[in-house]
């Protein structure tokens, strides 16, 4: 009873932890529209949501490490449930760490690419949504798990896509622009387009952590 008391609470604290990186990729989505459409306040509550997320994300992090070494639960899968929760939390960063550039450096983004940036930003987001309800699978029908992901690669295929047109746009067909707001705008499209990345990654991770509980 002792050992099951703590092993409901990691998966209770892993839950928690998903629901707000789910949530992370919805501000960030949310805050890249706010910042092309010039809508400065929400923008920043945005940021400020997402940094609280980000930081209580750590918090939660450390608290089910230490649950699973100091309670020696699931020994067997603590390695990989640890790298799981790492993948996942470095999603979390990114979004932060990416959203915060655009307040730091306020990059130039022409009107005409709003609408691209704006479906390169959920393309992104859809990728992580996509490895949420996966990673929960892992922990109750493992079995199910690939054919969850193949949206996670879906979408970020499609990210890939886009975020090249839109580079290729910006440095074929906008002579206007100086080299240097060329270079700023293939410098943000990338940080939209990382987060895309992350989640294939973490869906890899997935992957082979389903497999090994189903062979």
């Amino acid at each position: 009873m002792f050992l099951f008391k703590h092993a409901a609470k990691s998966i209770e604290l892993i839950d928690n932890f998903l629901n707000i990186i789910d949530q992370g990729a919805i501000l960030f989505k949310e805050g890249v529209r706010n910042y092309l459409y010039g809508n400065r306040e929400n923008f920043l509550s945005n940021l400020q949501t997402l940094s609280s997320l980000e930081t209580e994300a750590d918090i939660i992090k450390r608290k089910t490490e230490n649950l699973l070494y100091t309670q020696s639960l699931m020994p067997q899968l603590r390695g990989d449930i640890l790298k799981l929760l790492e993948e996942l939390d470095n999603i979390i960063d990114l979004a932060k760490t990416n959203l915060f550039q655009f307040d730091v450096e306020i990059p130039f983004i022409p009107a005409e690419l709003n609408q691209e940036l704006v479906k390169l930003t959920e393309l992104s987001v859809s990728a992580i949504e996509s490895v949420i309800p996966a990673a929960r699978a892992y922990f109750k029908d493992p079995e199910s798990v690939k054919e969850k992901l193949h949206r996670v690669y879906l979408y970020e295929k499609e990210a890939d896509k886009l975020a090249d047109a839109i580079k290729r746009r910006v440095f074929h067909e906008m002579p206007n622009l100086k080299l240097s707001e060329k270079f700023h705008l293939r410098y943000f499209t990338l940080h939209i387009e990382i987060l895309s990345d992350a989640a294939e990654k973490t869906a890899d991770v997935l992957s082979i952590m389903a497999i090994k509980r189903t062979i």
